[in-house]
């Protein structure tokens, strides 16, 4: 069974896909004034996921709920990256896993603020 990451937009991340394909895949929720990019993850890596992140679940929707921070910005970085959204990008974060559990498990304490981009200020 497939299921699926929904990673949320903001402006910053929206310019980083501009002009790319990945433009073409943006999902939009509440009226259109959230924008998304949904992964599809294969049931072997939904589980891979749920066993590295205890706190992590799968909801009515199928999708994967409760990911750290750390974890879903490794895989907007990877999608951009890659410009795909499909299961290489869930590999190439599974390289870094232990630094990115790592990072998790600092969230329990201190949930790291958005990454603002100053250089328009």
């Amino acid at each position: 069974m497939v299921h699926y990451i929904g990673l949320l937009l903001d402006d910053a991340r929206l310019s980083k896909i501009k002009g790319t394909e990945l433009e073409k895949k943006l999902t939009t929720l509440f009226g259109g004034q959230i924008k998304s990019l949904v992964l599809e993850v294969p049931e072997e890596w939904s589980k891979k996921i749920l066993a590295e992140f205890p706190n992590a679940r799968i909801d009515s929707r199928g999708y994967l709920e409760d990911l750290p921070v750390a974890f879903k910005r490794a895989l907007f970085n990877e999608v951009v990256n890659k410009k795909s959204l499909g299961v290489d990008v869930i590999e190439a974060v599974f390289k870094r896993i232990d630094e990115i559990k790592e990072l998790a498990e600092k969230e329990s304490e201190y949930i790291p603020p958005p990454e603002i981009d100053t250089s328009e200020i």
